[in-house]
């Protein structure tokens, strides 16, 4: 299936992403649908026309790499699972094909308005080492202090950028994600299921929902971070995902 979805990445037209430098949606509204690979296959075909697609150094299809922050009683993880819309995320980010590293911080407001911040980093593992730099960041930006956090969750993915011809709204399509929890040690991963997230400043106008409603694909919250945490911890309360791990575990054809 991944060849099926690399072959119609390649019937985009490409951008570059220094013409995407205009783009970058720092603070924005995000909406979340789920799929199956093969409603993602008819998804790309649909958008054929009316998107660019993201090529850097000829590649269509990037590789990431994600490690997550949270307390140790895991406040991040509840928050987000008690409904809160006010809520943070701290992780570090590594774009595989570059080795391009980031610590980010996403704050939601409680008007549904992602802001994300972020400096470069060394690794994961440097963060303590690099304090001149991150301790004012995390102060300047975060809730929390670098002391109080540690890595719980890292995960590993593949991604498709899109951007609709009027370069208003940009489209990230994740799929082969798996995970690893550092704590309880277990992994899982999602080989069937892609996660598209469009991103627009404010109620733009986009070709991408009529498409996605066209292709039966369905909004859905999903937050790597959290699904991801809830398949490979079983001790975290998962009340409020269990509709939503259902619907995965179904799509993936496995026991929840």
């Amino acid at each position: 299936m991944t060849e099926r979805i690399a072959e119609k990445a390649l019937l985009l037209p490409p951008i570059t992403l220094q013409e995407m430098s205009g783009i970058k949606l720092m603070n924005r509204t995000d909406t979340k649908f789920v799929a199956t690979l093969e409603q993602l296959v008819a998804f790309l075909s649909a958008v054929k026309g009316k998107y660019f697609i993201q090529e850097i150094d000829g590649k269509r299809i990037a590789s990431y790499h994600t490690t997550y922050f949270d307390t140790d009683d895991y406040e991040m993880y509840r928050m987000h699972h008690a409904g809160r819309t006010v809520r943070e995320k701290i992780r570090v980010r590594t774009y595989l094909d570059s080795l391009d590293t980031f610590l980010e911080v996403k704050n939601k407001n409680n008007h549904g308005r992602t802001k994300k911040k972020r400096i470069t980093v060394g690794s994961v593992d440097t963060l303590h080492n690099e304090r001149e730099n991150v301790v004012p960041f995390l102060s300047k930006v975060a809730w929390y202090k670098l002391e109080q956090v540690s890595p719980v969750i890292e995960n590993w993915f593949n991604r498709i950028t899109l951007v609709n011809f009027a370069k208003t709204e940009r489209l990230t399509i994740d799929f082969n994600l798996r995970f690893h929890h550092l704590k309880s040690d277990q992994r899982d991963a999602l080989k069937r299921v892609a996660v598209i997230e469009l991103k627009r400043d404010g109620n733009v106008p986009s070709p991408a929902l009529d498409i996605l409603r066209e292709t039966r694909i369905k909004r859905s919250g999903f937050s790597k971070y959290c699904i991801g945490s809830a398949l490979t911890h079983k001790g975290l309360k998962r009340n409020n995902f269990k509709e939503r791990l259902i619907m995965i575990c179904k799509m993936e054809n496995k026991n929840q």
